[in-house]
This record gives C-alpha cells, sequence and structure tokens, in this order.
C-alpha cells in the first residue's frame, strides 16, 4: 500500500472518530436539553413553589380562647396577658449557654428547659420560642437591665387562662391543658366529621380544652388561627413581613349556671364527699353541678407540676372524679316515687290501694324485712311515699315484675345518658333481665331471678344511677312527661359579629304520663317534707318543696356504728319547690352520709332557702335528725354496686 492509500485509510478512520464524537456529543446535548425542559417546564411548577416556599414562610398566630360566664356574668374563665421570656433560635449562636446565662438573672427550672426543649424540635428557628413564662415585675425589670447581653432573646406579652373562681364549678366548666396524641386524634376526627381543616387550625396553638364545657365546647372556644408570611434569607432568618391574616377570636359561652347558688350548694356540703345537681325543670338549665371535692383548674393551665398531679390523682377522696354525672349509686327509696308513678301509669295500682304492713314480705323461703319493726300497720300509697314503707314496695315489685318496672324507667330516662353538654357521662344500670345476660359472662349468672326484682322495688339490687340521672327523671315527671335535655351553656357569642346562638330549650320527647297521676306524686312528696322523712330538714320553710330521702347500703349490714367510715350508707334526697308552680329540681347525694334525712335533705334545704329565698350561707349544712324511720335498707347478705367508670 502507498502513502496516498495510507493517507486515505487514516482520514477515513478520523472522520469517523469524529462522527461518532459528534454523534456522541449531540446524544448528551439532547439528553442535557431533555432535562433542562424537562426541570424548567414539566416541573416548573414544583420547583416554583419549593423555591417560593423556602423564601417564604407561615408563621401562625394563635386566636384568643373565648370566655366562659356564668347566667349572670360572672367570670368563670377568660384570658389574661402576662409577660414571657422568649427565644428566637436563629439569632442566637450558642443556645445552651444563653439559657445558662438567662438562669442567673430569672428563675429557669428543669421543667421550663425540659418545654423548651420540646417545643424547639417541633419548631421552626425564626419562630420565637417561650423559656418561661409569667413573668414578674421584678423578673421583668432584672432582665430590661441586662437584655444588651442578651441578643436574639426578648420579653413579649401573651395570652394565659384564668380561672378568677378558682375550683368553683370546676367540674362543670372543665380546664385546659397542653395538646397531647390522644388530642391530635380527636382533632383529626372533627377534622374529618366536619370536612374542616381543624389540624391546620391548631398550629400555633398549645393548649385544649381537656373536660368541662371546655372540652364540649372546644371548636367554639379555641377560634381561628391567623398567619404572618415571612421572607427568609437561606440561614432562615426572617427579612421582613409579606402579608398579615388576623386571627379569629373563638366564641363566648354563657353557662346556665348560677355561680352564686353553685358556691352555696358547694359549701353546703363542707368536707363531705358527694354530688348536687340543681337544673330548672322547665328548660333543663342547669343552675349547680357540684362534685365534691373539687380541684383548681388553674393548676392545669401551663402544665401541671407533678406534686400537684400526684396528690390529685393519688387522693382517695378523687377530687378529679365527676361525680354528678359519672359516678352511678343505688337509689333508695329515691325510687319509691317513681315505683308508686310506674303503678299509677300501668293500672298496676290506684291510690287507695291498701296493705297491712308486718314488718317484712315473704318470698319463698326469704324474709324481706322493712326498716320498722312490727311494720307500719294499714299502708296506701300516699303514705308509702310520706314513711317510707319498704314492705309496701316488695309487694308491688312482685306484682309488676322486672319488665314492667324496667320498661316504664327507660321511659324516664333511668339507664341512659342524659345528653348533658359535657364529655364522659356513664349510663348508670337499670336492671332487667335482658341487662344481666349482657353483664354476666357465666351462664349461671345470667338468670333473673323473681326475687331480684323485690330489692329492685325499693332502689336496691342492680339499680345504679347518677345524680344527673336522678334529677332529670324527677324534672320529667313534674313536666308532666315533656323530656328536656339537661344542658349547661344557654348561648354561644361570636365576639367579632355580635351573632348570637340560643342554645334549644324544646322538649325531645313525650313520656305519657296522666295529669293527676304526676298531681298525686307531687303531693306525696310534699307530705314527706311536712311530716315524713324530710320534715325536720324543712321545719320552718316559707315555701311549699316536696322531696324524697333516700338511704342505700354499701355493704349488707346495718351496724353502722362498726363500719369504716366508706362502708356506711350513701345518703340521698331528691326535691323540688315550689310545690304548685316548681322552678328547681335537686339531686343530692352524700356518699356514706348515712340516712337521707340526716345528711342529704339539709344541703337541699340551704339551696332553696338561696334559691327561692336569696338568703345565701357559706357555711357547712348542719346534719338533721330523721323524723321517721326511713325504711331505705335492703335484705341482709345484698350488695349494692357503685359504678364510677
Amino acid at each position: 500500500m502507498n502513502d496516498y492509500q495510507h493517507t486515505q485509510q487514516e482520514l477515513l478512520r478520523f472522520r469517523r472518530r469524529i462522527l461518532l464524537a459528534g454523534l456522541g456529543v449531540l446524544a448528551l446535548l439532547s439528553l442535557l436539553f431533555a432535562r433542562f425542559f424537562y426541570l424548567q417546564i414539566v416541573l416548573h411548577e414544583y420547583y416554583s413553589t419549593r423555591a417560593e416556599s423556602n423564601r417564604i414562610s407561615l408563621v401562625p398566630i394563635a386566636p384568643n380562647r373565648g370566655s366562659i360566664t356564668d347566667r349572670n356574668g360572672v367570670v368563670l374563665a377568660h384570658n389574661y396577658s402576662a409577660f414571657t421570656l422568649e427565644i428566637t433560635p436563629s439569632k442566637v449562636n450558642d443556645l445552651g449557654a444563653t439559657i445558662d446565662a438567662l438562669a442567673e438573672v430569672v428563675d429557669i427550672q428543669p421543667k421550663d428547659r425540659r418545654r423548651f426543649r420540646k417545643l424547639l424540635d417541633e419548631s421552626k428557628s425564626f419562630e420565637s420560642i417561650p423559656i418561661r413564662t409569667r413573668l414578674s415585675d421584678e423578673e421583668v425589670a432584672r432582665f430590661v437591665a441586662r437584655r444588651y447581653l442578651f441578643p436574639g432573646v426578648e420579653i413579649n406579652a401573651r395570652l394565659f387562662r384564668q380561672y378568677p373562681e378558682g375550683a368553683l364549678a370546676a367540674h362543670a366548666i372543665g380546664y385546659i391543658g397542653r395538646i397531647d396524641k390522644e388530642d391530635e386524634t380527636w382533632i383529626a376526627q372533627k377534622s374529618e366529621e366536619d370536612k374542616e381543616d381543624h389540624k391546620t387550625n391548631y398550629k400555633g396553638t398549645e393548649h385544649i380544652g381537656k373536660i368541662g364545657v371546655e372540652r364540649y365546647y372546644e371548636t367554639a372556644l379555641h377560634g381561628g388561627t391567623g398567619y404572618e408570611q415571612l421572607e427568609v434569607d437561606k440561614s432562615g432568618r426572617a427579612v421582613r413581613v409579606l402579608a398579615h391574616t388576623s386571627s379569629t377570636p373563638g366564641r363566648n359561652l354563657t353557662l346556665t349556671l348560677d355561680s352564686e347558688l353553685q358556691r352555696v350548694a358547694e359549701a353546703a356540703f363542707g368536707e363531705r364527699r358527694g354530688s348536687l345537681v340543681a337544673l330548672d325543670p322547665n328548660d333543663g338549665s342547669i343552675l349547680a353541678l357540684v362534685s365534691n371535692p373539687a380541684f383548681d383548674p388553674n393548676l392545669f393551665v401551663d402544665g401541671i407540676r407533678f406534686d400537684d398531679w400526684e396528690e390529685l390523682n393519688n387522693n382517695p377522696d378523687k377530687p378529679m372524679l365527676n361525680r354528678a354525672i359519672k359516678s352511678a349509686y343505688a337509689p333508695g327509696s329515691t325510687f319509691k316515687p317513681l315505683m308508686a308513678l310506674a303503678a299509677l301509669s300501668q293500672g298496676r295500682r290506684d291510690t287507695s290501694f291498701t296493705i297491712a304492713d308486718p314488718g317484712y314480705f315473704n318470698f319463698g323461703n326469704r324474709r324481706f324485712m322493712d326498716d320498722k319493726v312490727g311494720g307500719h300497720g294499714s299502708v296506701d300509697m300516699l303514705k308509702s311515699i310520706i314513711v317510707s314503707c319498704n314492705t309496701y314496695y316488695y309487694v308491688l315489685a312482685n306484682d309488676m315484675g322486672i319488665d314492667a318496672i324496667s320498661r316504664f324507667m327507660a321511659q324516664l330516662g333511668l339507664g341512659s345518658r342524659t345528653g348533658i353538654d359535657v364529655p364522659g357521662e356513664s349510663e348508670g344500670i337499670l336492671p332487667s333481665p335482658e341487662w344481666k345476660a349482657r353483664y354476666f359472662k357465666k351462664r349461671e349468672q345470667q338468670k333473673w331471678f323473681p326475687g331480684e326484682t323485690i330489692s329492685v322495688g325499693i332502689g336496691q339490687g342492680y339499680n345504679n344511677y347518677t345524680p344527673l340521672q336522678m334529677a332529670h327523671a324527677l324534672a320529667n315527671i313534674l313536666n308532666y312527661g315533656k323530656v328536656f335535655p339537661p344542658h349547661l351553656v344557654s348561648r354561644i357569642t361570636d365576639p367579632t359579629t355580635g351573632e348570637v346562638r340560643q342554645i334549644a330549650t324544646e322538649p325531645v320527647r313525650r313520656i305519657p304520663l296522666k295529669p293527676e297521676h304526676v298531681d298525686f306524686i307531687k303531693t306525696a312528696m310534699a307530705g314527706v317534707n311536712k311530716q315524713g322523712t324530710g320534715a325536720r330538714a324543712f321545719a320552718g320553710a316559707p315555701y311549699e318543696s316536696g322531696g324524697k330521702t333516700g338511704t342505700a347500703q354499701v355493704v349488707g349490714q346495718r351496724h353502722v356504728g362498726h363500719l369504716h367510715a366508706r362502708l356506711r350508707d350513701n345518703s340521698w334526697f331528691i326535691a323540688f319547690a315550689p310545690v304548685d308552680k316548681p322552678k328547681i329540681v335537686v339531686a343530692v347525694l352524700v356518699e356514706n352520709g348515712g340516712f337521707g334525712a340526716v345528711s342529704a335533705a339539709p344541703i337541699a334545704r340551704q339551696v332553696f332557702d338561696y334559691y327561692l329565698l336569696g338568703k345565701a350561707s357559706t357555711a357547712p349544712a348542719p346534719e338533721s335528725v330523721a323524723s321517721v324511720d326511713e325504711g331505705d335498707t335492703k335484705a341482709e347478705g345484698e350488695r349494692q354496686h357503685v359504678i364510677e367508670d
């Protein structure tokens, strides 16, 4: 091969290499262009949004929580402004050293540091985070004098929840606390229910209602979160405010409670454990709701101290328990007027039906005793209620049978939740063969025995109802069968627009009761407070009232003097006044208080005296003396079941 041919071959190979290299470069440029097109055109909106979000951040502005007042405008829960020491992490070089230095100026406890770290993990660097809340004037002055030493640390005014009346009506009002995992689940569920973004709405909010109306009306009280749109640099430091959306304040609640009546009722208990529910039978408004002992909701506002929580949680008197709606007790003889009305309504008795009471009732090989040795002699229905004759109701319960009793009591609302606007209400127990079959797991325990019906007739056995249920049932009777749902909130007010939403007070259903039967029960209960078991407690009252005492055993013995104090009988009293046109109904339960006439009735008298006469007393109600044997015992060996769920 000559030189020319060789040169041509080399030139051909070179051109091929150039072509291949050019094709490679073209392929790479094509790929680069395709990627460029994909990023700049196809994903333009995505990356534009991300770039904007890196440049702009939203800082939530927590809303002002709504206030809570009683029916007369007395403030029960509101917000107040206090100084807070806050750190903006992005403006601080050494966070730990800064906090240590601050601790030499103001009091910073380990719990403050733990809370700060938790909030720091959940926040952005340009947000200010509180290291100490509610500074005293002296602490503010000390920090201001040294402010130049702490870049990135400021004092700001923030709103805090306060309960001015302390423990007054604490179980009804409730309290707020820090949002936890359970609350986050609740928020998500509420969001799904009403299709509103409540999870976003709670951004910037650290607290939420835990119990009482604070919890039940949480979404109304909370309000709407506002936002500040900030431009930030690459380090996350805020440069300027681009936009501002104000938060929407929460709505204000007006309760049906009368705070002064509540105060009188709580004072009447003194150191005694128990509960009282007072309501207006004409619309279901709760006038007072007492669970004694109570607690101070202010302890929970900024995170309860460990020692305080241990004291509340381990207290044998259970101050956190809402006995009015959550604890259920055997009603004792307060059940007898209801039994009498059931018999009249179902045609099993008329008011003139009379028995001869020998002081006991034999059923099979068992004898059910009356409380009065030798009995009450000839007893008609009126006398049976006034003197609280057990034997009359043993006979009546046996004649009616458990199914008829259960059906009628269910109409009155016993054994089911009333629907009060406070979470945590118990159903109680309305005994029936169906209930027993569901309740017990062993087959031999599921059968209903006729002898069990006898005890039910005097409010013992498996009967268990809350004080709220007993007050509600009596109100339903006094309303001649019109059922108003018990409620604590009367109206909700929007502070921005002034719009007011009234809580409906129309009856939700009607129980078929004859007026003459209801009037008879009212007359009989008036007799209880005139010459019966409530006479001593209501002696000299210038108004006419009706009532019924009850004494329910906690153990199957009557030797009260030999029992531990917490095993003694529970004391009941249900009452209303005035008799002709009732304005108030009460159910009083004193745990281990003994006879209803002794412990519970005087408390009701003190409440009535204030509500009807304006006679306020801040002293515990004195114990009375039972003027007539109450007949509120049950057969030896039976046991009351108390529910606290």
